[in-house]
């Protein structure tokens, strides 16, 4: 007759889980580590972006910044290096509000999406669509602070005995809300949520398909090879498809004033400067983008597993 001691404990199975808190926090942290990182290039592509075209034959007024490191450059000298971390307070606010709400909220509402009972590999326009919906209402939420730190960031070297617009983040949200009213915060809303919407999509959705796809791979497995390369893709895709909207997006937020709305943005931009201004700041935005997305995704991953714990399924 077998003793109680010889008589084997029922195995525990267990899963990993993380909590929706727990997914909001990495989120935060990781974005606001990506946004700290990279905030010079991002400096350089929003003046790139608000530059103007000069007209035909006008030879007295040249380009004041050309190409990204070109732009780092003559901020640099002409303002400070401190100056190329203009917008980094407000940038923080927002990744808080933007980068946890966003990242944090994909995952559930993909799985709202496919059913709690669905099984197997999520379709790509499911994960398209997830990122369209956490994008447009985490920007609604947080596109104040985006106004700000594009304010900040257009703000140049100025003439001697002129006052800056702002004095820092704090300074400007109370200023823009005495001159111009609180629903000036939501300036540039409609392409805002346009542009990071399809950005969110891009990024996140093909984050996790090329994560996918090289985990299928031979050789490949879930390390920090395969962060970098599906951090790479996403950065990329998300720059090509985000771009237009993006540039609009800065030309309102940073001069409000001289356009009526989103497609009077449009169409001055396309009349004045061509269809190429669309993609101007192309390299500091995909110099910022890719990086931004490897040093997020990466950070992520780790912070992720310390808000990991193993549960009885």
């Amino acid at each position: 007759m077998a003793t109680a001691e010889s008589v084997p404990a029922p195995s525990l199975r267990t899963r990993k889980h993380i909590s929706l808190a727990g997914t909001f926090a990495s989120s935060a942290f990781s974005t606001c580590w990506a946004e700290a990182c990279t905030i010079p290039i991002d400096t350089a592509k929003v003046r790139l972006q608000l530059q103007g075209k000069p007209l035909p034959g006008d030879v007295s007024a040249p380009l004041k910044y050309c190409g990204m490191f070109g732009t780092i450059s003559t901020i640099a000298r002409e303002e400070g290096v401190r100056a190329l971390w203009n917008g980094l307070v407000p940038g923080l606010h927002r990744q808080c509000l933007f980068g946890g709400l966003r990242i944090g909220l994909y995952e559930p509402v993909k799985s709202l999406y496919v059913g709690k009972d669905f099984v197997g590999d999520v379709p790509l326009h499911k994960k398209i669509l997830a990122g369209l919906t956490t994008g447009a209402l985490a920007i609604t939420i947080a596109s104040p602070t985006d106004l700000v730190k594009v304010r900040l960031q257009s703000e140049g070297k100025l003439p001697p005995g002129v006052p800056r617009r702002y004095s820092g983040a704090m300074n400007a949200y109370s200023t823009i809300v005495k001159q111009e009213g609180v629903k000036a915060l939501w300036t540039g809303l409609g392409p805002n949520i346009g542009r990071n919407a399809i950005i969110n999509a891009a990024e996140l959705a093909s984050y996790d398909q090329v994560k996918q796809t090289l985990l299928k791979l031979p050789g490949f497995s879930d390390n920090i090879v395969t962060h970098l390369l599906s951090g790479l893709g996403a950065g990329f895709i998300a720059v090509c498809v985000g771009s237009p909207v993006d540039v609009v997006k800065s030309r309102m937020m940073g001069n409000s004033s001289a356009y009526t709305g989103t497609i009077d943005c449009f169409v001055k931009t396309l009349r004045n400067d061509g269809p190429a201004a669309f993609y101007k700041g192309f390299v500091p935005n995909f110099g910022r983008l890719g990086s931004w997305n490897v040093i997020m995704f990466l950070t992520l991953e780790q912070a992720k597993k310390l808000f990991t714990k193993d549960v009885p399924t």
